[in-house]
């Protein structure tokens, strides 16, 4: 199908494209790499009546790293394959090189962006369960000048955000793992390209002990909304990671899950997969951590 008529203008500045996002209203929608927005316009998903180009903004075309104690910074229009080729995310960031390797195929991660998928959040997606995992923050511009927005407060819906009319989203942080952090994303799809049937984000970090002291649990298609798992979280904060503590968590996954039945699979195949990603994801980080899980009970 081709999509409804509408304008399109390429901004030349952020105040550019705040300025037209301003003229035009809600009818107007920021176009960044356009991996999502096309096909949901083309299927009359979407609706805009004009596209506000930010394609030749380099001041948003950035991946920086603040350090410990900081985020690594992604700007608006950083392709996917920008994180999953940079050597310093892929020995610092294991959660977000695992979930860059899989978004989609590589033709769509050439062009498609964290933040722009991050904005589309379809709750099949992969960005947003790594993002609640990892509890990113969202940074947006308006004409009062830049809010930060948490994860958790910005995945409002399907296919919604926190983000109000006459603003643009400009970045995602990270916060920057330290040396006792790591993580894992899990996903099984159809074939190489397709939504997640399933999918689970997860990261940890452990003390000297190896007691979980910070964990992060969400889901993929398992709902309207990516879904972080707050109950396997508390689960496992405070508790030295073992085969048993895994099953507790993941069952906690399962329970939380609300996935839809269609093409992919029934809603019971899909929670199932639900709790079997996230045990996978635990245990790969716990490996990444060098943590013995010892025996199961």
């Amino acid at each position: 199908m081709f999509p409804a008529a509408f304008e399109y203008v390429r901004a030349h500045s952020a105040e550019e494209a705040l300025s037209l996002l301003a003229q035009h209203g809600s009818d107007a929608r920021i176009l960044a790499g356009g991996q999502s927005l096309i096909p949901a316009m083309r299927y009359r998903l979407a609706r805009p009546t004009v596209l506000v180009d930010i394609g030749p903004l380099k001041e948003l075309k950035y991946l920086r790293d603040d350090g410990p104690g900081g985020f690594l910074r992604v700007g608006a229009m950083t392709a996917d394959m920008t994180l999953e080729r940079d050597k310093h995310v892929r020995a610092r960031y294991s959660l977000l090189t695992d979930t860059s390797d899989v978004v989609a195929d590589p033709v769509v991660r050439c062009v498609g962006t964290v933040v722009g998928s991050l904005c589309h959040n379809d709750p099949s997606g992969d960005w947003g369960a790594a993002a609640l995992a990892a509890r990113a923050v969202m940074v947006v511009r308006g004409k009062d000048g830049e809010r930060e927005i948490p994860i958790d407060e910005w995945l409002v819906d399907s296919f919604q955000t926190a983000l109000q009319e006459g603003e643009m989203a400009v970045e995602v942080r990270f916060p920057t793992p330290d040396a006792r952090t790591q993580g894992a994303y899990q996903k099984i799809e159809r074939k190489v390209g397709d939504y997640a049937t399933a999918a689970a984000a997860v990261q940890l970090t452990v003390d000297e002990a190896g007691r979980v002291t910070h964990a992060g649990v969400a889901l993929t298609a398992a709902g309207p909304r990516p879904v972080r798992v707050d109950a396997a979280e508390r689960i496992l904060v405070g508790q030295t990671l073992s085969e048993n503590l895994i099953r507790a968590a993941s069952d906690e996954a399962r329970a939380i899950s609300e996935p839809f039945a269609d093409t992919r699979g029934g809603v019971d195949y899909k929670k199932d997969m639900a709790r079997v990603l996230v045990a996978r994801g635990l245990r790969k980080a716990a490996g990444r951590l060098n943590l013995d899980l010892g025996a199961s009970a």
